[in-house]
């Protein structure tokens, strides 16, 4: 991983973590006030983190989209292209030394 992708990730984890630390205590004033239960905090505490994870997700499946395209703008194939070419090779290689014709 690039160090900037690193850097990026941590900052994202940390700020993650400590928004999770302010919600958490946002809700426990909730709840010490009476103003929700403390089950619907744990139901919104629950709901705030699915959605976390589900943002992430998709940035993740964003910058991957992101990075092959950049990739494959600066003419690298990707592994299954590779792999196909690699096969369509060996075909015609054996096909070749089966008819006794050499490279």
């Amino acid at each position: 991983m690039s160090s900037i992708l690193r850097k990026g990730f941590y900052l994202g984890l940390g700020a993650a973590i400590r928004g999770k630390e302010k919600f958490e205590k946002v809700l426990n004033e909730m709840v010490s006030k009476g103003e929700v239960s403390p089950t619907e905090a744990r139901e919104m505490l629950n709901t705030w983190v699915e959605k976390g994870e589900q943002k992430n997700s998709d940035w993740s499946e964003l910058a991957q989209s992101r990075m092959q395209t950049r990739l494959k703008n600066l003419g690298f194939v990707t592994r299954e292209e590779y792999e196909r070419l690699e096969a369509r090779l060996e075909r015609l290689e054996n096909q070749q030394s089966s008819n006794g014709d050499h490279l």
